[in-house]
């Protein structure tokens, strides 16, 4: 063998073992991230494409045509909504006891209020430093709506939570409408006759010549308002939880008579995680055309950009502050664990989040990042994620304190510290009313601006960048969710923790909820259990059988 031979030799081996390496690389890359860079690349995709898009001015037709990829990602994740929420509630608190349960509630309830109301001082802080509303001009004309007092959308608030038919709340919400009654015109009228007035018009062609023009006049009706019981075609997301964490606690309490149901839900909850197992790999296309589309339906963005440019930086800033500072350090202080490591892990739901817009269509790819990537408990995240989809809206809180106090800048209407700790309270009250669609936060901003006396018919002024800034504050709310379930598991572990088995060995196997151990499959009329299963709740190896 020549020198020459070696050499290629040589070269061909280290080329094929280089080659191998890489390739190695790149599958073990693909196969842990591969579904993380397609939905970041689709996200850029689709914002390239609706900006290039634009200058072709597509017909509303065309574009509705374009968006209906994007439609079908939004409706394949709102059907697994409702039997996400009811399954995971209903199995997680069912298998939890009650002092365990109990505490896990109230830590999770104080941890929400918490970090809302931080949002809220955060986006207050900001607004009032920065002043967006001196840049703001506020148009000539206004389109007069009428509005929901703050009093009738907190009892409707109250009522949601308390469905009166709960087949109904699957797909509707109790909504309290305006009718409008009209009075009788306050003129005295006079019998056979009108009043009418003559005016005297330029001609058109002889400016000189004044041509008389007869005028009547009806005078304008007084109109009053009705409030009259009605519905919305949105889904009653805070009855539904109620319902099934109610629901949850009593099957725990009925031990095994509870035991099929909770079975039930137990099978539910795996088979809507394996849907969006497989449902998750047509998420990057669906992306591309639903980002796409929202920027095609937008306003002229150099025309918005002067009027709100400095509140959309006020609001965005917030929400970086809140949600890339605040939350991080609240979770190393409590964890002492790396939270950019976590959020790592949830990547794909935040990207989905500014997707969808919707924190509660969100929630299944939630909850399968935090079980598969950050390995949290599978009861707490069942129990934490649902509820903080409903009443954990930390960016919708600070994009309403933020909007109230920019809409009393741009009327030039100075508010003292009263009123300032008015819109904290009341921001933080009425986000947990938000339900968790797109845009939801319009709605609750009523209670906020009413609360100190603004006009509510400025709303108009912010519609024209809210659906760009609803995306980026469902990011931040489904941050905290995920970070509050890292926090609460962390804090609960020990009531978590496998307790040792009891001295009779003999009644051991009737502690196990069946819920928590592996499901069961026939096999020659034979049901087996895993035993690590049971080994890794109790630390004592079982084979068991049942014939």
């Amino acid at each position: 063998m020549t020198m020459w031979e070696r050499v290629r030799k040589a070269l061909l081996n280290s080329l094929s073992t280089t080659f191998l390496r890489i390739w190695k690389w790149v599958r073990a890359f693909w196969c842990k991230n591969g579904l993380l860079t397609l939905s970041m690349l689709s996200v850029a995709t689709g914002c390239l494409l609706g900006f290039l898009l634009r200058a072709l001015e597509l017909t509303e037709l065309e574009k509705q045509y374009f968006s209906f990829p994007g439609e079908l990602l939004m409706r394949m994740l709102k059907m697994l909504i409702l039997p996400l929420i009811t399954s995971s509630l209903m199995s997680g608190l069912a298998t939890m006891d009650s002092k365990a349960c109990g505490k896990m509630g109230v830590i999770t309830i104080t941890y929400y209020l918490w970090t809302t109301f931080m949002a809220v001082t955060v986006g207050i802080i900001l607004v009032v430093s920065i002043h967006p509303g001196a840049a703001a001009q506020k148009d000539n004309y206004s389109v007069g709506k009428v509005v929901l007092s703050s009093a009738d959308a907190l009892l409707d608030l109250i009522r949601n939570m308390f469905p009166s038919n709960l087949i109904e709340a699957s797909f509707q919400q109790y909504r309290t409408v305006l009718v409008p009654v009209v009075k009788s015109p306050g003129f005295t009228k006079i019998p056979g006759k009108s009043l009418s007035f003559i005016y005297f018009a330029p001609d058109d062609k002889n400016p000189e010549i004044h041509r008389p023009v007869f005028l009547e006049l009806t005078p304008s009706p007084e109109m009053t308002y009705r409030t009259l019981p009605g519905t919305s075609n949105e889904m009653n997301v805070l009855g539904i939880v109620i319902f099934s964490a109610t629901i949850g606690l009593l099957l725990g309490k009925m031990g095994e008579r509870g035991t099929p149901l909770v079975n039930v839900c137990q099978c539910l909850n795996e088979a809507v995680m394996k849907i969006v197992s497989m449902a998750v790999w047509y998420f990057p296309f669906g992306i591309v055309f639903l980002i796409a589309g929202k920027i095609l339906e937008m306003e002229d963005p150099s025309v918005t950009g002067q009027k709100l440019g400095l509140y959309v930086i006020t609001v965005v800033s917030g929400l970086i502050i809140h949600g890339l500072i605040l939350l991080p350090l609240l979770f190393v202080l409590i964890t002492k664990k790396n939270p950019f490591a976590f959020i790592q892990g949830i990547l794909q739901a935040l990207l989905i989040a500014l997707a969808t817009s919707s924190s509660s269509a969100t929630l299944p790819i939630t909850l399968k990042c935090l079980l598969e990537n950050n390995g949290i408990d599978r009861r707490v995240a069942r129990f934490v994620l649902p509820v903080g989809a409903t009443i954990n809206m930390d960016g919708t809180a600070l994009y309403e304190a933020v909007a109230a106090i920019f809409i009393a800048q741009v009327n030039e209407y100075d508010l003292d510290l009263g009123q300032i700790i008015t819109i904290s309270i009341t921001a933080t009250a009425a986000s947990i009313g938000a339900a968790g669609i797109p845009q939801s936060g319009l709605v609750t901003m009523v209670i906020v601006l009413t609360s100190v006396g603004l006009p509510t018919d400025d709303i108009t002024l912010i519609i024209a960048v809210d659906w760009a800034l609803d995306r980026f504050r469902t990011m931040t709310n489904v941050l905290g969710d995920a970070l509050a379930a890292g926090i609460i598991a962390h804090v609960c572990e020990k009531d978590f923790a496998p307790k040792p088995p009891p001295q009779d060995a003999g009644n051991t196997t009737e502690k196990f909820p069946a819920v928590e151990t592996s499901h069961l499959h026939p096999k020659d009329n034979v049901i087996e259990m895993i035993e690590e299963t049971l080994f890794d709740q109790t630390g004592v190896h079982y084979n068991i059988c049942q014939v």
